[in-house]
């Protein structure tokens, strides 16, 4: 008989550590929710692999804290080389373009392999939290009790957890001496219920765990989606590819460039020039086809195979190897779930409700993304900082972007598995002009910066749910308030996009001159910001409407009281940040209103929340309000989510529309709740401190630094001062 754990209750259980997973863990960790995540592997990943990260993602990692481990491990993409048949035949180099479009963010892509990621979020989660990685640990019943949805203290998911001996977590492998991902491969059956069945027979521990959320980041076989009966939409196709992973030995002069290839009649070649000197090769195996079934026989597909199909593609030019570090294959198709949740209690993410190619460096990303949007939401929630009602927006503003994802996949990788058109008659054939513009105009996509957010409860724009967001009935339940009088003001800073990340610029701290980019500032700890483009202050005028701003935000009914409790500092659920244009030699910080630079009594004042659109003396002139579309004396004013993503812009005036905003988003401080033990002061949700100063100037009262003892300096480790 198996041993019997006691049972446990948490607020949020996790199924799958992968990087969507983990992204959710990070999240609880910063926010301080008693949280469990659960992997049915032993290990995480050490070779192979998702490896691309794009633009959005290095933001979120800087968000976090963590992006420049990234930055300096990874082998950095600049160029893109396309190399097509020439008239003659041979292969020859077509045409060079920017791996990143230039100025659309301070990252560029880069690639390095999953396990150095995982391990990048397991050290940041170990910083905030005591959340660890339960691996060999299967889940082998769900049950979900609908009449416990709407009642925010029931733990309505019960899940039994099946802990695996350790040669059962370990992922079956092929017979090579090389590691492969095979078992995780669109070739591969799931092998989820022949552990569940094999584990039953062994005397391992059981456990029941009580949830009052879960979240399936569990890959396409996900166990969590076939338990709620939800299936994927969409289709394969006949296309099957290889992936080595290599030190090549090669003379083909381009193999440390991104390169496509297309071959006259052997198929296509992605390279990937990876850290360590390793080369990715995404591979076209067009001698292997699938069968009746529709699925390739994998004993005909080893690295052999592989690199004999890379051998003809890229030929005249030699290529081999001696080491080879990871190899796997895979399908390709596009699908993507009708639902993400059920009552927005039970979660999916990542490959759980959406699947496609690996070519455009998305399935990693998109994942890490899905989460990085619901995560701040849950935390708020649970921690009864924001209602439920917010909640169905995950689905309406992520299943859009899976589907553009899908629309997007559905025709980059049909163009690049298609064989080059020999001539403008050759109807058959891909046009390689059409095939370059794809790639040029899909580059700004699988950024991820242009991830636009529709109309909803948390994001102010014009237009309909339904038509901004993924067109389910679920956008019903994210509509904006009928409160026709909160009206954002995108004509006030028309390069600030309603709906899409908030555009970094370069800014100067008015009191030391050092020169940052504002999104540095903008880190995931789950509060609201309030950008105030207070415009010159040294105009009389000017400094009354800010002084006036800031009397709204502090009164007894506006949104810093309201929704911060009496004991916790005045920014730590609503933090504001301040870029001005006034000379910064004839201002200080004491000529803003003190909320704006709050006061500590052991810390003395914030010198953190007041910059400068300015010249500084090493980096140049940020021209953060020209970026932004911005009049340099009126300014605006911009409310960014946790998520960095853009929620309001109006006049200075309109500080009673941004407090009816935060009435939709923010409970009031009466209904705050902590959970798990966690209450204020940790999580990164704002530390206690002693209210010392009346706001006289600017209303309310004083706080804290930034919401958790930090200076500008230690918060910002780890961030890159690009």
């Amino acid at each position: 008989m198996p041993s019997r754990l006691l049972d446990d209750h948490v607020d949020v259980l996790i199924v799958g550590a992968g990087p969507a997973g983990l992204m959710a863990a990070t999240w609880m960790a910063r926010l301080g929710i008693k949280t469990r995540i659960v992997d049915k592997r032993g290990t995480k990943v050490f070779n192979g692999q998702a490896d691309g990260l794009q633009c959005r993602s290095l933001e979120i990692f800087d968000s976090f804290g963590f992006a420049d481990r990234v930055w300096k491990e990874s082998n950095h993409m600049l160029e893109i080389c396309m190399w097509n048949p020439g008239e003659n035949g041979i292969l020859q180099r077509s045409d060079r373009i920017p791996d990143t479009i230039p100025g659309i963010s301070r990252f560029q892509q880069v690639v390095v392999h999953q396990g150095r990621i995982e391990r990048f979020f397991l050290d940041h989660q170990k910083k905030y939290s005591d959340i660890r990685v339960e691996r060999g640990v299967i889940p082998e019943t769900l049950s979900y009790d609908k009449s416990g949805a709407e009642d925010a203290e029931a733990y309505p998911i019960t899940v039994t957890l099946r802990h695996l001996s350790e040669e059962e977590a370990a992922p079956a492998q092929n017979l090579t001496s090389i590691p492969d991902g095979l078992f995780r491969s669109s070739l591969a059956a799931d092998d989820t219920d022949d552990l569940i069945r094999t584990g039953q027979e062994h005397a391992g521990q059981v456990e029941t765990v009580k949830a009052k959320y879960m979240i399936g980041c569990d890959g396409a076989h996900s166990w969590t989606r076939r338990q709620l009966g939800f299936e994927l939409e969409g289709e394969a196709t006949d296309f099957i590819w290889g992936v080595l992973d290599i030190v090549p030995i090669t003379d083909f002069p381009d193999i440390r460039m991104r390169c496509a290839i297309h071959s006259a009649s052997s198929g296509s070649l992605m390279i990937i020039p990876r850290e360590k000197k390793l080369t990715r090769l995404y591979i076209q195996l067009t001698e292997v086809s699938p069968d009746a079934s529709g699925r390739a026989d994998r004993s005909k597909i080893t690295p052999a195979t592989i690199l004999k199909a890379a051998q003809k593609i890229i030929s005249p030019y030699k290529l081999e190897y001696d080491y080879c570090d990871w190899w796997t294959a895979y399908q390709i198709g596009q699908r993507v779930g009708k639902s993400f949740s059920k009552d927005e209690r039970i979660f999916l993410a990542g490959d759980a409700v959406h699947t496609h190619s690996p070519k455009a460096g998305q399935g990693m990303n998109v994942s890490m993304q899905d989460c990085y949007n619901l995560g701040w939401k849950l935390g708020l929630v649970l921690k009864g900082i924001s209602p439920r009602s917010i909640l169905p927006t995950y689905q309406s503003e992520r299943r859009r972007v899976a589907q553009d994802l899908i629309d997007f996949d559905h025709r980059f990788s049909r163009l690049f598995s298609g064989r080059p058109a020999k001539d403008a008659m050759d109807e058959a054939g891909v046009s390689m002009a059409e095939f370059k513009e794809a790639f040029e105009k899909g580059n700004m996509f699988a950024s991820g910066i242009a991830v636009d957010y529709g109309s909803s409860v948390l994001i102010c724009k014009p237009g309909f749910p339904l038509s901004q967001g993924d067109g389910s009935t679920t956008t019903t339940a994210v509509a904006p308030p009928h409160d026709t009088s909160i009206h954002s003001k995108q004509h006030l800073a028309p390069l600030i996009k309603l709906g899409t990340r908030f555009p970094s610029a370069q800014v100067l701290n008015q009191s030391d001159a050092r020169p940052w980019h504002l999104a540095q500032f903008l880190k995931a700890d789950g509060r609201f910001r309030i950008i105030l483009l207070a415009g010159d202050i040294t105009s009389p005028p000017q400094k009354a409407r800010v002084s006036a701003f800031c009397t709204a935000m502090t009164s007894p009914t506006g949104p810093l009281r309201r929704c911060t409790p009496p004991s916790s500092p005045i920014n730590s659920v609503i933090q504001i940040l301040t870029v001005h244009t006034a000379p910064r030699e004839d201002v200080s910080i004491f000529d803003f209103p003190a909320v704006l630079r709050p006061f500590d009594e052991r810390l003395g004042w914030d010198y953190e929340q007041v910059f400068v659109d300015a010249e500084s003396y090493h980096e140049g002139h940020g021209r953060a309000y020209e970026k932004w579309g911005v009049d340099l004396r009126r300014g605006c004013v911009v409310v960014v989510r946790p998520d960095q993503h853009v929620a309001f812009l109006g006049e200075l005036e309109d500080g009673g529309a941004v407090g009816r905003y935060f009435e939709g988003v923010l409970e009031g401080w009466e209904g705050h709740r902590g959970v798990g033990g966690v209450g204020w002061g940790q999580g990164g949700m704002g530390e206690k401190r002693v209210e010392s100063e009346r706001m006289a100037d600017g209303g309310g009262g004083g706080g804290g630094g930034d919401g958790g003892i930090e200076t500008a300096a230690q918060g910002a480790d780890g961030d890159l001062p690009m």
